[in-house]
């Protein structure tokens, strides 16, 4: 066993044909490393362990790729795991990564930090630290200062305050929002930014043009058609995400209205079917890669496990052809 275990450890010199008969047999045997035992003796790379709420979505799907990119660039396995919106299987996932010595367990995706969130990830992070491997949250708050967590977000507020300040530059003072759901962090936070420009440019905020709802085409769609069924004026929608946008812009054409001749349309994420939408779509490119990149990168980097790593990434207004500037 011993003169094996030095063969395929290649830490102990060896005879040429004692590693001959040696490989012969690994090969007979279909003989595979264990490569748990060799995480608990430390000489394994743990993996990079990315937890989302889905893998479907066009921008947690580009955080997952920068995850992905980033780690195998450092030589690391990484784990892609799916909780569908399901505290209970996020604590069993977590748990089990913690098992698997993971070396960093990245959750990812937008929340509701409630007391609840706050105890679950505090116990995530003094968990995970304890075993050695590191809390990341990613587009998510820290629940408490002086954790051990990393936290890698992106301006959701500034991002939403560059687009409606766009549209109002533009000319347009009756904007119809289709925010986000109230209480999730990225939707009150792109809320705060709209009404950041509204201030800013000295327009009054609407409250019937203040929507909440989820990202989705359907949730787009009918807030855009109840809106104009109800007969609320309004020359511009700020859609927070670009999913949402393309259920407004079907509504608006149900409605035989010309997008940007009659209503103007700015979206928020830059996914890349924005660019092939007729018009293409003015929208806020948040970096979703990056975001990955960033995230192992800090995680697998970092020199001290009680620090608390926090940075924000810039967001971006891509103007394209979906707004139109009214006549003063």
């Amino acid at each position: 066993m011993a003169t094996v275990s030095r063969t395929l450890a290649g830490n102990y010199p060896v005879s040429d044909e004692t590693r001959a008969r040696v490989m012969a047999a690994v090969e007979s045997l279909h003989y595979v490393v264990n490569v748990h035992a060799k995480a608990l003796s430390g000489r394994v790379a743990g993996p990079v362990a990315l937890v989302m709420k889905d893998i479907t979505g066009p921008s947690l799907a580009h955080v997952a790729a920068g995850v992905e990119q980033e780690a195998a660039d450092r030589g690391r396995l990484s784990l892609v795991c799916a909780t569908h919106d399901d505290p209970a299987r996020e604590d069993d996932l977590v748990q089990l990564m913690r098992e698997q010595h993971a070396a960093a367990v990245l959750l990812v995706g937008s929340v509701v930090p409630d007391e609840a969130y706050d105890r679950r990830m505090i116990g995530y992070a003094e968990a995970l630290n304890a075993s050695g491997s590191r809390l990341v949250l990613v587009g998510r708050p820290a629940p408490a200062p002086d954790l051990p967590v990393t936290v890698v977000d992106y301006d959701n507020r500034g991002g939403a305050f560059q687009a409606t300040s766009h549209l109002l530059a533009s000319g347009h003072r009756r904007v119809l929002f289709l925010g986000g759901e109230t209480g999730l962090s990225s939707g009150d936070e792109r809320r705060a930014g709209h009404r950041d420009a509204l201030r800013a440019h000295g327009v009054d905020h609407a409250e019937e043009l203040d929507t909440a709802g989820t990202y989705t085409r359907a949730s787009g769609y009918v807030r855009t058609r109840d809106a104009l069924r109800a007969g609320l004026e309004f020359t511009a929608v700020f859609a927070a995400s670009d999913v949402v946008a393309l259920g407004a812009l079907a509504a608006l054409r149900e409605a035989g209205l010309d997008v940007p001749g009659d209503v103007s349309v700015v979206g928020f994420d830059d996914v890349p079917f924005a660019t092939d939408l007729t018009p293409s779509l003015t929208t806020v490119r948040v970096p979703y890669e990056e975001l990955g990149r960033t995230a192992v990168r800090m995680a697998l980097s970092r020199t001290q496990a009680p620090a608390d790593d926090h940075v924000v990434l810039g967001t971006q207004l891509v103007i394209r052809r979906s707004v139109r500037r009214l006549d003063w």
